[in-house]
């Protein structure tokens, strides 16, 4: 041993436990958006999809759901892509019968570009030309919108809008979602039927594991696709926890203890970047969780020179999965934790939230409860949230909305009451769809939740 190693009081193999544990914690930090993905995707694959098909929810989603606060509002697909063979089409309907918003990402959920009315078409439709690193611009063919991906691999997150929450306009949007195409460039000519993986009804549960789950997923995906320049100071510090291109993924017995151990550790750091994301409203709990540096980032495909905001990155794909290219065009997002005393959501206390009336929206506003350790829908729940859609919702005299929380309805009350479980924490999410200027000029503003009791 060294002098200088003889001086820090540790041993050659303590010295490399702690080098092993900090590259482990770095390690989930950066790679959380890539295992958020390759998580759908083998929960698609357990369903018997692959790749170039779509897995949907025909209906309404329910708790089976386990995805990263998923909306329970709208018709879920979410069609996964490889462009290993060629470039990919993905085929939007114009938005005649209903409205499809969302957008491509590739694997690392950077934004390629967004679909629909708040995309590129701008609500006409057409034919989106998901191409493979290095495909050059000038052979895409006339027609189409090409969408140059970093990565070959690469999902995008589909909703069909509903006009009202009707049982006739949800059956009207499941069948326009259908409209939806992928299929290979090479087979254009006469492309065949697109599979649509259906999977309601079964428990599809892609919540990140802080276990050794996420270092199997995060090793299925470094070895998947050639190295980003951006990431290449990532090869040497993987490589000596057994994670490396070309090579399985099977750590010792001292490895695997440092990996345990380095993955709570990581989530506690996530946790705690959850708990001091500034406020959208000053002096109020509601926030947006991305920071204006990720939003930029993530925009530029994490290409924004001297930024590289892993950090944020990994709290956002910690609780949520997609990325917008343009975010607040088609739809917004806040979120709390907390009530207005600043104490954690208790699933075992009653609370309420009063939404004023005038709602900045051009479509509709919802609000949707989740799990706080796990970022999903309360498993078991029979109701995950209330929307300006919902069939029954009861308005004030002003025009505001009162909605309960808690482990049961208040009496008359249950066509506003969403169920919480003792126990449990968790947390509310609310979101806007076709927002308008007063939302984000703050003249109008979302209310604090309350304890009641």
């Amino acid at each position: 041993m060294s002098d200088l190693a003889a001086n820090s009081g540790l041993t050659p193999e303590q010295l490399a436990d702690r080098m092993l544990h900090r590259r482990a914690v770095d390690a989930v930090i950066w790679g959380m958006p890539v295992v958020n993905f390759d998580l759908m995707f083998q929960q698609m694959v357990a369903l018997g999809g692959d790749w170039n098909q779509i897995v949907w929810w025909p209906g309404l989603l329910d708790w089976k759901n386990q995805t990263l606060t998923p909306n329970p509002d709208v018709i879920y697909l979410m069609p996964f892509f490889n462009t290993e063979a060629g470039p990919v089409v993905f085929e939007v309907p114009p938005a005649d019968d209903g409205v499809l918003n969302g957008s491509v990402m590739d694997r690392w959920q950077a934004a390629i570009e967004d679909i629909g009315p708040g995309g590129v078409d701008k609500g006409k439709g057409g034919k989106y030309l998901i191409l493979p690193p290095g495909f050059a611009a000038e052979d895409v063919p006339e027609g189409y919108i090409p969408m140059p991906s970093y990565t070959y691999r690469g999902y995008a997150l589909v909703r069909s809008v509903l006009k009202s929450g009707s049982d006739a306009d949800v059956a009207t949007a499941i069948a326009y979602s259908q409209r939806l195409k992928v299929y290979p460039l090479a087979a254009a000519a006469d492309p065949p039927q697109t599979a649509y993986i259906d999977a309601a009804g079964t428990v599809f549960d892609s919540t990140i594991p802080y276990d050794m789950r996420f270092f199997e997923s995060l090793a299925r995906m470094v070895t998947a696709e050639p190295w980003l320049e951006r990431d290449l100071a990532m090869i040497d510090p993987l490589k000596t926890l057994g994670i490396a291109r070309g090579e399985p993924f099977a750590p010792d017995a001292r490895t695997t203890a440092v990996l345990k151990d380095a993955i709570v550790e990581a989530h506690g750091w996530i946790e705690t970047l959850y708990g001091v994301t500034p406020p959208f409203y000053p002096g109020k709990r509601w926030f947006f969780p991305a920071t204006d540096e990720f939003s930029k980032s993530v925009q530029g495909n994490f290409r924004v020179p001297d930024s590289y905001p892993t950090d944020n990155r990994a709290n956002n794909y910690s609780l949520a999965f997609f990325s917008a290219k343009h975010i607040g065009e088609s739809q917004y997002y806040l979120m709390v934790g907390y009530d207005r005393d600043g104490s954690p959501l208790d699933g075992g206390a009653s609370y309420r939230l009063n939404v004023p009336a005038g709602v900045p929206v051009k479509q509709y506003w919802s609000i949707t409860v989740y799990d706080r350790e796990t970022h999903a829908f309360i498993r078991e729940s029979s109701r995950q949230g209330r929307s300006s859609q919902s069939p029954g919702l009861a308005v004030n005299a002003d025009g505001s909305v009162d909605l309960d929380f808690g482990p049961s309805a208040p009496q008359g009350r249950e066509t506003n009451w969403i169920p919480t479980v003792a126990g449990r924490k968790f947390e509310l999410l609310a979101r806007f769809y076709g927002p308008e200027p007063a939302l984000f000029q703050k003249t109008w503003q979302l209310n604090d939740i309350e304890r009641t009791s």
